[in-house]
Formats: structure tokens, sequence, C-alpha cells
């Protein structure tokens, strides 16, 4: 009898593990504001289609009452969308997943405004041909990979819902805060001109450049973690993340490292 035990208590722990629901993970790159290509009763339909158990937005949790509700319903195609769904399906749960106070921590390292001040003076020296040959390459190949997403994001959702997308939106970031640096670190513009934090303390546009290119890993990383913590919260559920669609390579790079030996698969909103 002594021995039974033991073994009955191994083949239920197997019987268990094998008998485990997956968990579900779609992440759906999204249009904020509505279009007609994407709009909010496009998304309440795809919704729809995936009968999901959470709905998580690009939100923290100010956005939120105390019992995850939406305080107020903005134009967004994600929460309009998810309100006329909850409202349906009552029994989904909402949950924010974004990084905690993005904006205040933007203005307050002072990468905000400096990234798009950053970004105005390069294309003003561009603009009058003040660059060198190796960086007015670098700035017209950025300026360049924005048209292909313009595009695709004029588009049914499924054509910025695919790896294809993805790598155009990765390369584009990739030169956004890596390639464009190299112009920023080097020219001596962005070490002399400087925005004044709330603090009082001035910073450089190459430094709040730098810091911008630094919460751009940090943002995304820290919203695939609270996905994940989300996820082995809920396991067995099928989880719906809305994240604008420039994000969504970055998150599913992450969550795929995250998921890696777990019972959870990442799908996509068209996939059976």
């Amino acid at each position: 009898m002594n021995k039974i035990l033991p073994l009955l208590l191994v083949l239920a722990t197997i019987l268990s593990c094998k008998t485990e629901k997956t968990t579900e993970i779609i992440v759906i790159g999204t249009l904020h504001k509505p279009e007609p290509n994407f709009n909010p009763e496009i998304l309440f339909h795809i919704l729809e289609n995936i009968q999901p158990d959470f709905i998580l937005e690009e939100l923290d949790t100010s956005f939120f009452t105390s019992d995850f509700k939406h305080k107020s319903v903005s134009n967004s195609n994600e929460r309009m969308a998810s309100e006329k769904y909850i409202a349906k399906y009552p029994s989904t749960k909402l949950r924010p997943y974004e990084f905690e106070g993005r904006n205040e921590y933007r203005i307050n390292t002072g990468s905000r405004p400096t990234d798009g001040l950053t970004t105005k003076l390069i294309d003003s020296l561009n603009n009058v041909d003040l660059l060198s040959e190796t960086e007015a390459k670098i700035h017209n190949k950025y300026k360049a990979l924005i048209e292909p997403l313009i595009i695709v994001a004029s588009k049914s959702p499924e054509n910025f819902n695919n790896p294809s997308t993805d790598s155009i939106c990765a390369e584009r970031q990739y030169y956004q805060y890596t390639m464009l640096s190299k112009i920023t670190n080097k020219r001596n513009e962005f070490a002399t001109r400087f925005h004044t934090k709330p603090n009082g303390e001035k910073i450089s546009y190459r430094d709040g450049y730098q810091l911008a290119g630094d919460f751009w890993d940090l943002r995304n990383q820290t919203m695939a973690k609270n996905i994940m913590q989300i996820s082995e919260q809920h396991q067995g559920k099928k989880i719906v993340v809305l994240c604008g669609f420039m994000h969504r390579y970055y998150i599913l790079s992450e969550l795929k490292k995250l998921t890696a030996d777990k019972n959870i698969i990442i799908k996509e909103f068209y996939e059976e």
C-alpha cells in the first residue's frame, strides 16, 4: 500500500498535465483611430469570431476602475469595440498591460519632447543639405520605410497583422532608434541644443533621443511581461492583446521567448 500511493500520485500528476487546457494568445495589431478599413465595428466582429475570455488593452491601470471597467470610453477603436463586446458578452474580462505612467515617465526623463525635436532637426539639416552623404542616406531610408506601412495600414487588418509587415515595422524602428542615433551621436548640433525638464534640469537633444530609444525597448519588454503575467494567472484561457500595429513585432518577439516550453500558443486572429 505504501508503494501504491506514491505511484497513484505520480499518475494523477501526469494525467493533469496532459489534460491541462492550452492558453491561447492572439496579438492583434490595430489602428487607434477609426478608419474605413479598420474601425470599432470591424474590430468587434474580429472579437466575435475569436470569442476571447480576456481582452488586454494598451492602457495602464489609470484608465480603469478597481474592477477593471473603463473609466471613460474614448473614440479609440479598441475601447469602443471592447465596450460593445463586453456589453454583449459580459463574462469577458478587460485588463490593462501598458507600462505604468508611460507619458509622465517620458516627460520627466526628458525623452519627450526631445525625441520629436531631434527628428525635426535631422529633417531640417537634410532639407538644406547639411548632412553628410552617409547621414543623408540613413535619414532618407528612415523616411522611406514609413511609405509601405502607410499603404498596408489602409488595407484590411490582415495586411498589417502578418510577418511581412512585422519585419518592415522592425526595420523602421531600428532605423529610428539605432541608425538615426549614428547622426545624433556624431553631430554637434544635437549636443548643444537643450530641453528643460520639469525638474529644471537641462538635457541635450542627443541624450534625450538616446533615452527615447532606451524607453522603446523598456516599454515593449514591460508590456510583454505584463501580458505573460496575466496569461499565467489565467491558464487555459483565450487572451486577445490589442496593440498599435507598430508594437506588434516587438511584443510577439518577446512573447515567443517568454512562452518557450510553456503550454501557451500564439495565434493570428485569422487562424482557425
